[in-house]
């Protein structure tokens, strides 16, 4: 008999209001360790919300989020956030990055620089700067950034976009190893298909609520 699946994730009645806006309606959801979740919706339906949410980068208005049966606050070394936005500092080359950012890591063990950077497909010795990486080479660095502490949990928001075909087919590859280590991946996406072999479960958001929950048919956890 195998054991019951462990929810790593808990929203319960969580709203995000700003004034009268509401980016999250009473959203109810659970998520289990080891699965992946993909968020799809419509530009503006809170799927970015919901993983600042999670993350612990926003505090729900009303309602309670759990992470590890704690605030996520208080386990933000376990929480892996990929933004739109790479964080990184355009002027200094990846591996500088990576040495810094792992530098700021004192109670967790790391991967070293140079490893986190080939898991994503990069050169560590690449000497130029990331202002002169393409997109899809900012995309993987900033990968590599949020593996650095070894999350638990991976909170991805369109790490697939501006890619071409071959670096999102090895991103996809690198996720599904992380999946298979047993971490839980909840990404954003409009790029479905690419994302189907890797999801357990589609979430669909509108105008900040869960829509529907869609199980993929013969996902293993």
């Amino acid at each position: 008999m195998s054991a019951a699946p462990t929810q790593i994730v808990e929203l319960t009645n969580v709203s995000r209001l700003y004034g009268t806006f509401a980016a999250l309606r009473k959203i109810n959801i659970s998520f289990e360790q080891g699965r992946c979740y993909i968020l799809l919706g419509e530009n503006g339906a809170g799927k970015s919300t919901l993983l600042r949410t999670i993350a612990g980068l926003l505090r729900p208005t009303f309602g309670t989020v759990t992470v590890f049966g704690e605030s996520p606050s208080d386990q933000r070394d376990r929480i892996g956030y990929m933004s739109h936005a790479p964080m990184l500092y355009d002027e200094l080359t990846g591996i500088e990055n990576l040495r810094y950012f792992g530098s700021l890591y004192r109670t967790r063990p790391c991967l070293a620089a140079e490893e986190a950077m080939r898991a994503t497909g990069l050169d560590p010795g690449l000497p130029r700067p990331i202002s002169q990486y393409s997109q899809g080479m900012r995309q993987r660095a900033s990968l590599a950034r949020v593996l650095l502490p070894q999350p638990d949990l991976l909170l991805l928001d369109e790490p697939f976009s501006n890619m071409d075909a071959a670096s999102a087919r090895q991103m996809l590859a690198l996720l599904t190893g992380l999946r298979a280590q047993g971490r839980t991946i909840i990404l954003t996406t409009h790029q479905r298909d690419l994302a189907a072999p890797l999801a357990d479960a589609f979430v669909t958001m509108q105008a900040g609520s869960v829509v529907s929950v869609q199980q993929q048919v013969g996902a293993t956890a």
